[in-house]
């Protein structure tokens, strides 16, 4: 009988200045040795998206971070797809020449990459995007239209046959902010990521299909001391590559009221992940708490330091601590080959000792 297929999580939050995943699609490298370990990976586009950078890994899932909430608590499930058809939403207050750059990277992404795209659409209104800081110095962010947005994805669903939709708003210029020089010397916490989070949120909670989203800037001046996991944002005038071969093979989300009716083989649920990886002072967010309740094995890493202080034992979540992500990578390949960590270690306490009382 074959076995069924050993599926990770692997999350870390936006916004919130992670040491590893919190610049510019510097989580890949961890991201691509668990899916060598996992059969299935389970991710997000915070760890997968480096702007002009990305990697083809096919047995990944690209899940937006509203949708990865769902699918953790149960009720969405995740159902694979060889390939979508993105539409694409760009943002009334994007400069002529930048919206022009963004859509001649759409045209290079159809060209050179093969991906499907289906037509574009300006908002109605511009979206007005303003950025936000907490005291705790993670990111968040305000859309001053809303109803823009949503309308521009409800015409490329409807008229469009969009499967996916990729926007593409206008962030404020700030090159001279502290926030942003530390962010580009790696030393702080992405000013954009927080507001994206909310871009794509919306999006996906109002239409239930994949939304992953791309700021258009200015191009910065050189930076001499530009730190190696920032660099990936400085390499041309788009971040929307990334983005768009991402939501070409992102899974559809199949709610738990209507797979009943319409089940497929092949579908996925949370019941059948096994573990979750994840920093271990971000274990505050929606999926991790679902995901507690759950025989998931979560595992969380303590070298990726984040400006959050929610470890596990705050809030009884029964994790595994590790210092690493290498650390993490040996506990998943015990994990699935079914070996307890602790017979890897030379002191094994005796079964003498551990009675229940």
């Amino acid at each position: 009988m074959p076995e069924r297929p050993y599926t990770v999580m692997l999350i870390v939050p936006t916004g919130i200045g992670a040491a590893i995943g919190g610049y510019a699609g510097d989580a890949l490298p961890v991201a691509r040795a668990i899916a060598r370990v996992a059969d299935i990976l389970i991710t997000h586009p915070n760890v997968l998206n480096g702007a002009q950078l990305y990697w083809n890994l096919p047995n990944a899932l690209y899940v937006e971070g509203y949708g990865l909430d769902q699918f953790a608590a149960g009720t969405w499930g995740l159902r694979p797809v060889h390939q979508n058809r993105i539409g694409l939403v760009l943002d009334q207050g994007i400069e002529p020449e930048l919206r022009l750059r963004q859509l001649q990277a759409a045209d290079a992404a159809r060209a050179t990459l093969g991906l499907m795209l289906t037509e574009h659409i300006v908002t109605d209104a511009p979206l007005e995007v303003s950025l936000q800081r907490a005291t705790s110095g993670a990111t968040w962010g305000t859309i001053q239209n809303p109803d823009s947005l949503l309308r521009a994805a409800a015409a490329l669903i409807q008229k469009g046959g969009a499967e996916a939709i990729a926007v593409v708003a206008r962030f404020p210029d700030d090159p001279g902010s502290e926030a942003l020089q530390n962010y580009r010397c790696g030393q702080g916490v992405d000013p954009l990521a927080g507001a994206e989070a909310v871009i794509s949120h919306l999006v996906v909670r109002q239409f239930q299909i994949p939304c992953a989203h791309a700021p258009a800037l200015l191009s910065l001046p050189l930076e001499p001391n530009l730190a190696p996991r920032s660099a990936a944002e400085e390499l041309g005038y788009t971040f929307l590559p990334c983005v768009l071969v991402g939501l070409s093979r992102a899974p559809r989300f199949v709610l738990r009221s209507q797979s009943k009716f319409f089940p497929q083989i092949g579908d996925i649920w949370t019941d059948q992940v096994d573990a979750v990886v994840v920093p271990a002072t971000a274990c505050g967010g929606s999926a991790i708490l679902s995901l507690s309740q759950t025989h998931t094995r979560i595992i969380a890493v303590n070298e990726n330091t984040t400006v959050m202080q929610v470890p596990p034992e705050r809030l009884n979540i029964p994790a595994i601590r590790v210092n690493s992500y290498l650390e993490a990578l040996g506990l998943l390949v015990a994990d699935r080959a079914g070996i307890s960590p602790e017979a890897l270690k030379p002191a094994l306490t005796s079964l003498q000792n551990r009675g229940l009382k």
